[in-house]
C-alpha cells in the first residue's frame, strides 16, 4: 500500500485537491446563490437542487472548458512547434523518437496498439490530444447548457422570455465568459514556455536541470 501511494502520490493529491475545492466551490456557491434568491424575493434552494442548477453547472464547466482547451491545444501544438531553450518544447535539432517504432513494436511491454499497428496505432498516436479536446467539447456543451438555464432564469426575473441553448450561444455573455478564461490559459502556458528557458525548479520534470544552459531545449 505504501508503494502504491508513493507511485501514485501526484495523481492522488491532484484529484484529492479537486474534490476539496469543487466541494468548497459548491458550498460557497450555494450561499451566494441563496443570497441572490432572497434579494429577489425567491425562496432559497437546497444543496442537491443547487448542484442541478444552471448556475452551478455553468460555473464548473466554464472553467473545465478553458483548462482542457489549454491542455489539448498545448499537447497538439507542441507536436509541431518549438521553442528553443524551453523545458516545455522538443529539441528542434533532435531526432524524433516516434519516427520509427522498429523493435519497439515487438516488445512484450509495448502498448497493444503499438504491437498491433495499422489503424489502432494511428488512433493511439493521437489519442491524448483527441481525449483532451473531446473533454473540452463536452465541457463547452455543458457550459452552454448551464449558462442558458442561468441566463434564462435572469430573463424571467426581469419579465423577459428565457432563451434556448442555441440562442444563448449567440449572446455576448456566453463568449465573454469563454474568452475571459481562454486568454488567461494561453497567457499562463506561454509564460511557462518562456520562463522555463531561464528559470529552474529543482526536482521538477517541468524544469530543466538547475545547471543546464539556457540554450538546452527539453526537460531531460
Amino acid at each position: 500500500m505504501r508503494r502504491f501511494l508513493r507511485d501514485n502520490s501526484l495523481s492522488i493529491t491532484m484529484f484529492g485537491l479537486f474534490v476539496v475545492f469543487v466541494t468548497a466551490q459548491s458550498v460557497a456557491g450555494l450561499f451566494d446563490y441563496n443570497s441572490t434568491q432572497m434579494e429577489h424575493g425567491w425562496p432559497p434552494v437546497g444543496y442537491v437542487q443547487y448542484l442541478r442548477s444552471g448556475d452551478f453547472i455553468e460555473s464548473v464547466f466554464e472553467n473545465w472548458e478553458s483548462e482542457f482547451l489549454q491542455m489539448g491545444s498545448y499537447v497538439v501544438l507542441t507536436a509541431y512547434l518549438y521553442q528553443r531553450g524551453s523545458a516545455e518544447s522538443k529539441d528542434p535539432d533532435a531526432e524524433d523518437p516516434d519516427a520509427d517504432y522498429g523493435e519497439d513494436q515487438r516488445r512484450a511491454d509495448a502498448p497493444w496498439p503499438v504491437r498491433r499497428g495499422g489503424l489502432a496505432l494511428k488512433i493511439y498516436e493521437n489519442s491524448l490530444g483527441v481525449a483532451l479536446l473531446a473533454i473540452f467539447v463536452f465541457s463547452f456543451a455543458l457550459h452552454a447548457i448551464g449558462g442558458a438555464e442561468a441566463y434564462g432564469q435572469e430573463q424571467v426575473e426581469h419579465g423577459e422570455a428565457p432563451v434556448s441553448t442555441l440562442q444563448y450561444l449567440g449572446t455576448s455573455r456566453m463568449w465573454f465568459e469563454s474568452f475571459q478564461n481562454w486568454q488567461s490559459e494561453f497567457l499562463a502556458i506561454g509564460a511557462m514556455v518562456v520562463l522555463s528557458i531561464y528559470l529552474r525548479q529543482r526536482g521538477s520534470p517541468e524544469s530543466k536541470p538547475v545547471a543546464a544552459p539556457h540554450a538546452k531545449t527539453g526537460s531531460g
